[in-house]
């Protein structure tokens, strides 16, 4: 089963030097164990665009959809057997980010 690992960042700086050390051995952890789908990290919530065509015409909007402290920083997308694996895979990446993290699954097809 694949899972949404959502890294929530609270601050506006980027990792520090160890923290991205640590994550780039996470990443070759999970991608010498079979875990890694994909993984990325994102701009700042002032970078976003948000598009909404949901009436006549879309509307473009600069700026995050919501005004929050926290913020999704980035994502590992992750295969694991079930939920335990998963959740003991995101406690290793939260450490190793030193960030929060969220953990959801993807709808079975």
């Amino acid at each position: 089963m694949q899972y949404l690992v959502s890294v929530i960042h609270d601050r506006d700086d980027l990792a520090t030097p160890d923290e991205q050390a640590a994550i780039d051995v996470f990443n070759e952890r999970l991608q010498a164990e079979g875990h890694w789908v994909f993984a990325g990290g994102l701009g700042a919530p002032g970078t976003a665009t948000v598009i909404d065509n949901r009436g006549e015409e879309a509307m473009v909007t600069d700026g995050p959809f919501l005004e929050t402290k926290e913020y999704l920083a980035g994502f590992w997308i992750i295969e694991a057997a079930d939920l335990d694996v998963a959740l003991k895979l995101a406690a290793d990446g939260s450490r190793a980010c030193n960030r929060k993290i969220e953990v959801r699954p993807f709808l079975a097809e």
